[in-house]
């Protein structure tokens, strides 16, 4: 086995390329911050909606104190960086960190801008897809914008909660805070904005057309992959694989697809093997590989 030649890894254009990423990866996140608190600024704070988490703390703390919301999101934010640190290490906290400056100095430079709505609802939407959008952007390219995640993860580890439950938790009993420092209406509104902005997060890490990625056994494996190709237009991959109770040396045809061929290809198995296992899932990312979509001729 040859050993890695490590001049390669230190080669100008290896430099270049990584400076270039990071570059991309810090005005993305610089833009995802400036979104993130247009959101918070413009829309939610003025009607007195706020979001989930350390931002939803600050933004009450905000208006009980008078102080600068900004104040608030760097003072509570910054202590989970500690944390942050241990967990994911120190380009994780750098990122982070980036993210909750620059969202701490827009909010603060930030002032409402009086004529956009007055409606909470509208306020609710809107603020909530800008926020969403923002907090995307800064944790797909590396970051967060919030350090409840941080300490859901501490939790998780010494509880029988995942992280997913422990969030929401936090975010439950802080949007109820809301109800008693705003009204309850208020806070009906911010679950609005909130779930808007969960969804907008989603939507911005894994982009508008959901990857799924399928699993196909059957006698006719041949047949169906032939068909995939030629009517679907995706590439497969031929799996070997064996029965556990038979023992039976069986064919697993692989691919990924859109969403929206998650129906056209159901019915392709089921006009050529109606008794053929067929198990799809969702997938967060594809790279590389020959899974790109042809054309269908």
């Amino acid at each position: 086995m040859t050993e890695p030649n490590v001049a390669q890894f230190n080669h100008p254009h290896h430099k270049r390329t990584a400076i270039i990423k990071l570059f991309q990866r810090t005005m993305f996140m610089l833009l995802g911050a400036i979104l993130a608190a247009v959101g918070l600024e413009i829309f939610l704070v003025p009607n007195n909606i706020i979001d989930g988490g350390i931002t939803g703390i600050s933004i009450i703390l905000a208006h009980v104190t008078g102080l600068k919301l900004g104040i608030f999101l760097f003072l509570l934010n910054v202590p989970f960086l500690l944390f942050g640190y241990k967990q994911n290490g120190k380009t994780f906290a750098l990122s982070t960190l980036f993210s909750i400056v620059v969202l701490s100095i827009a909010s603060t430079l930030l002032i409402p801008v009086p004529g956009i709505t007055n409606d909470p609802l509208l306020a609710a939407v809107f603020g909530g897809i800008i926020v969403g959008i923002g907090v995307g952007l800064i944790i797909r390219n590396g970051g967060t914008s919030d350090g409840t995640e941080v300490i859901a993860v501490l939790i998780s580890k010494k509880s029988p909660w995942s992280v997913g439950q422990v969030v929401m938790f936090f975010n439950l009993f802080i949007l109820g805070g809301a109800g008693f420092v705003f009204g309850w209406n208020h806070a009906m509104y911010s679950l609005i904005a909130y779930f808007i902005a969960f969804k907008m997060i989603d939507v911005t890490i894994n982009g508008f057309e959901e990857t799924k990625s399928i699993w196909i056994i059957s006698d006719q494996y041949r047949e169906i992959g032939d068909a995939m190709l030629s009517r679907l237009g995706r590439g497969v991959t031929y799996l070997q694989g064996e029965g556990a109770f038979t023992g039976d040396e069986k064919k697993v045809v692989f691919s990924v697809i859109s969403r929206l061929e998650e129906a056209k290809l159901k019915t392709l198995v089921e006009e050529i093997d109606s008794n053929a296992f067929l198990a799809i899932g969702s997938v967060a990312e594809v790279r590389g590989g020959r899974f790109k979509k042809q054309n269908i001729h």
